[in-house]
């Protein structure tokens, strides 16, 4: 492994830290081009009008979570255990996509920092358009911008990293021995964000990622004959969205009268689509259709497993030890060519 001073970018969503920062965050989310696929100043007006009706639904959902997410908190933890795990001559630094630190700050602090070398690293296990590629198209900007020249290196996707997968296999099993005194057996909803049907058709792999994710889950699981259903959460807008939908698995649960365990197929680290959308809504969803036992899996934040996987991926990136974003790899099917990374390496 290269000598020298390694800075390590986590690119994440980012979440409104107060009341008043919940507009201006929706508007930042719907003004992304992948997001909202219209020309300006179409995307502009349309995000402004969007964020205008769903701020008050939102400031909502984050009054019960303190007034603000703490996905940001959460996230350096993540950092902080990361760098702990590298050790000497790495730094982690946090690019938020639609609130503090953004990009253009996170640039800054780099710049300053002056590396030999940059390894960004999504805390986005599956790849997207909407996430991971609009996250590193905002850090070029930024990175051009605020005078970045060292190599850098993009750990695009790792939806079968052993870490990953060991330490939502260890959230998995402690929530099904939540369930030890159930009579029945339970039916375990991997959930994971959801996404419009037309980004997947036009060739996003993310959800080919999500199926790979929970295929290794399951399989090293080795529980025979598990009742499990891969779902998608977090729909929101007229448009028809990847499916079947989380809650119509709950109410489907409730009428077939099984215990569920939901497991964050998707989401490395707590925030409002996991401890107000699955611990309250969905909860209260699932006492209402009928559904005996509802235990939700925490995510794998700071687990040593998924931290020490993190740090593989790292050293992996500036080895150059694994290959990933090549023609003809496993990780993307022929027709998912939504990966800008795979068109570059083509």
């Amino acid at each position: 492994m290269g000598t020298g001073r390694t800075a390590v970018v986590l690119f994440n969503l980012g979440g409104p830290d107060r009341p008043e920062a919940v507009r201006p965050f929706l508007f930042n989310l719907f003004s992304d081009p992948a997001i909202i696929r219209l020309p300006q100043p179409l995307r502009g007006a349309i995000a402004w009008l969007i964020a205008r009706q769903r701020a008050p639904v939102a400031a909502e959902i984050y009054r019960k979570l303190g007034g603000g997410s703490p996905l940001l908190p959460n996230t350096k933890a993540q950092a902080e255990a990361l760098e702990a795990e590298l050790g000497e001559g790495f730094k982690t630094f946090i690019a938020m996509r639609y609130w503090h630190p953004r990009a253009s700050e996170t640039a800054r602090c780099v710049a300053a920092w002056k590396p030999d070398r940059i390894v960004l690293l999504p805390l986005y296990p599956q790849f997207s358009t909407t996430t991971t590629a609009s996250s590193l198209a905002e850090w070029r900007r930024e990175a051009k911008a605020a005078g970045i020249a060292a190599p850098t290196v993009l750990r695009c996707c790792y939806p079968e990293e052993p870490g990953l997968i060991a330490s939502l296999i260890a959230r998995t099993r402690a929530a099904l021995e939540a369930l030890a005194d159930w009579p029945a057996k339970p039916r375990i909803l991997f959930s994971a964000h959801g996404l419009p049907e037309r980004i997947a058709a036009a060739g996003d792999p993310y959800q080919h990622h999500v199926e790979q994710t929970v295929a290794r889950v399951v399989r090293e699981l080795g529980i025979p004959d598990l009742d499990h259903v891969i779902c998608y959460q977090s729909r929101v807008g007229p448009l028809k969205w990847i499916g079947p939908a989380t809650d119509e698995e709950i109410r489907r649960a409730g009428h077939d009268g099984v215990a569920l365990v939901v497991v964050s197929a998707s989401f490395v680290s707590e925030h409002s689509e996991t401890l107000v959308e699955l611990d309250i809504e969905y909860r209260h969803l699932a006492q209402a259709s009928g559904v005996p036992r509802y235990v939700r899996a925490p995510t794998v934040d700071t687990l040593p497993g998924f931290i020490a996987g993190l740090a593989r991926l790292v050293r992996e990136a500036i080895t150059g030890s694994a290959a990933w974003c090549l023609p003809g790899s496993a990780i993307c099917p022929p027709d998912r060519t939504g990966c800008p990374l795979r068109k570059e390496a083509a």
